[in-house]
Parts: structure tokens; sequence; C-alpha cells
């Protein structure tokens, strides 16, 4: 029975699990997303959002912990300049996991795990998003294209009472 055993172990040994989780947490870091199986995808979010969340606190000693982790010294460093500035209000979930289907080699399916603050294309739809309003009933063609017409029928009613008026004169004389 796998009562209270928490941690997918992904058929390794200690030692290389530790490994691969630090070679991709260092590579999540650098390249703000990876594409991998779903397994190690779900483990390595276990794994690297604790130190995303020990690199809110600049100190000497948080960098040596997250480097005890990461052994990287380019992700140690992007880590605390660059992600712990975005995700610094962000009280957690800071990786999102999404499916992509199964790898036609051996059939695992496949997973892409990114930075949730660090994705450009829906940063940019959020932000397109909240500037138009939409409403659910009609789409409003009629009143606009009615107001128009509207408007240019009393733009031309006083040029015909115009060329009305001085028709008259010329037939008064």
């Amino acid at each position: 029975m796998r009562h209270g055993k928490t941690i997918n172990h992904l058929g390794r040994t200690a030692s290389h699990r530790k490994a691969l989780l630090s070679n991709l947490a260092a590579q999540l870091i650098t390249h703000k997303r990876i594409t991998t199986t779903v397994a190690k995808a779900k483990a390595l979010r276990k794994f690297v959002e604790p130190i995303i969340t020990k690199s809110k606190d600049d100190t000497t000693h948080s960098r040596r912990v997250v480097f005890s982790y990461l052994g990287n010294k380019y992700a140690v460093s992007e880590l605390f300049r660059e992600i712990s500035a975005k995700v610094g209000s962000r009280p957690g979930g800071y990786t999102r996991i999404i499916k992509l289907g199964v790898r036609p080699g051996d059939g695992a399916e496949m997973a892409l795990i990114e930075l949730v603050d660090f994705n450009e294309t829906l940063l940019k739809d959020a932000g397109s998003k909240g500037g138009k309003k939409r409403t659910r009933r009609g789409s409003g063609t009629k009143a606009k294209t009615a107001a128009p017409k509207a408007e240019e029928a009393k733009a031309e009613e006083p040029k015909a009472e115009e060329s009305a008026n001085e028709e008259t004169p010329e037939e008064n004389a």
C-alpha cells in the first residue's frame, strides 16, 4: 500500500532523482518554459516552487540554500534578479503545467511546464481584453448605422430647403 508516500520516485535512485530535478529546475529558471513528461513536470513543480519562494528574500543565506538545490550559478543569479522581482507579490502558484498529448516514440504523456508571470502571449491577451467591454445582447450595429443615416438626412434637408429658397426669388422676379 502507498499510504502517505507522496514522492514520485520516477524510477530512479535518490541521487539520480535529485540530479534530474535540479537540472530540470535550472533549465526552467533559465528558459522560463520546458517540455517534459507529465510525471517529471509534477515532480518538478513540487521541487521548484519552494525554491522560488526562498528567492523572494534576497540574502546570502537564501542564495546559498538555493544554490545547494540548483547547483547552477547562472540559474541562481537569474532567479534572484529577474524571477523574484516578478513574483514578489504572488503568494504561490508560480508554475503552470499544460498537457501536450503523447510522445510518438514511446507513448509517454508530455507536458509543458512554464513560469506563470513569463508567458508574454497570455499577458498581452489579458491586457487587450480589459480595453473593450463585451455585452451579451446584440452587436449594437443597428444603433451605430441608424444614427449616421439620421444625421445625413438632417444634413441633406437644409440643402434642399436652401435650393428651394433660391428658386422662389427667381420666380418672384
